[in-house]
């Protein structure tokens, strides 16, 4: 039985990453930082490990770097992939990616660094889970188009006509048709939308559902479930599962 979870976080600069991070593992404190071998270090690096007191259970790695442009850590990130997608020893592996696109500037939600990661980067059996942070932006750009359609509405039909809204922007974005294009190496296999991360009241349930129904290996899954002290409701759906 693997005793570790290990996630790939990738995603550009101010993506809500790090805040992800902390909601799934229950803190707000930074991640300690290891190197390869062990050794504590502070700069982060795609082969050092992330790992959180309040749940040493999970193991995180960050692309850092790609995104920015980078051809010498794109290729970093490629071979980072490639070798711990086969690594001979299951728990050495990547178990999961959760690649993050915030949704708070419309005119750039697709950008450069994700086409070359869906188009180039062959994630083998590795799930990848598309993260849409920062959802709760689309509902002002909602609000602002059909701000004079609301006049002298319900509450209730406002928030309905809103949601209606934030639904038609979302998909006039392409961006799930781009996420699926038959031409990507790489395809999500499920995606969440995550919105208010900075709220305290708020969690990364969805997608950690999201995840544990999108590995094939049954170890795999149990050790994500064993992973959740608090979530209850998915070891349920998971036993029922």
């Amino acid at each position: 039985m693997i005793r570790r979870f290990r996630v790939l976080i990738m995603g550009r600069a101010n993506a809500g990453k790090t805040t992800i991070l902390q909601k799934v593992c229950n803190t707000t404190d930074q991640p300690e930082i290891y190197d390869p071998k062990g050794k504590k270090r502070g700069n982060h690096d795609i082969t050092n490990e992330m790992v959180f007191k309040s749940n040493p259970g999970f193991v995180f790695h960050d692309s850092c770097g790609f995104e920015a442009g980078s051809e010498e850590e794109f290729e970093n990130m490629k071979n980072f992939i490639s070798e711990r997608a086969h690594a001979t020893e299951l728990e050495e592996r990547i178990h999961a990616i959760w690649y993050c696109i915030p949704m708070d500037d419309l005119s750039r939600t697709f950008q450069r660094s994700e086409e070359k990661f869906f188009r180039e980067c062959d994630t083998g059996h590795v799930p990848v889970v598309a993260v849409f942070t920062k959802f709760e932006a689309l509902r002002p750009f909602a609000y602002g188009e059909i701000k004079k359609q609301l006049q002298g509405v319900s509450a209730e039909e406002r928030s309905k006509r809103i949601a209606e809204r934030v639904e038609e922007l979302f998909t006039k974005t392409g961006v799930l048709d781009q996420l699926c294009d038959p031409e990507n190496l790489a395809r999500p296999k499920s995606y969440v939308r995550l919105q208010n991360m900075n709220k305290q009241n708020t969690n990364c349930d969805t997608l950690l559902e999201s995840t544990t129904f999108a590995l094939d290996d049954e170890e795999l899954r149990s050790c994500l479930v064993s992973t959740q002290k608090l979530n209850l409701e998915l070891c349920i759906k998971c036993a029922i599962a």
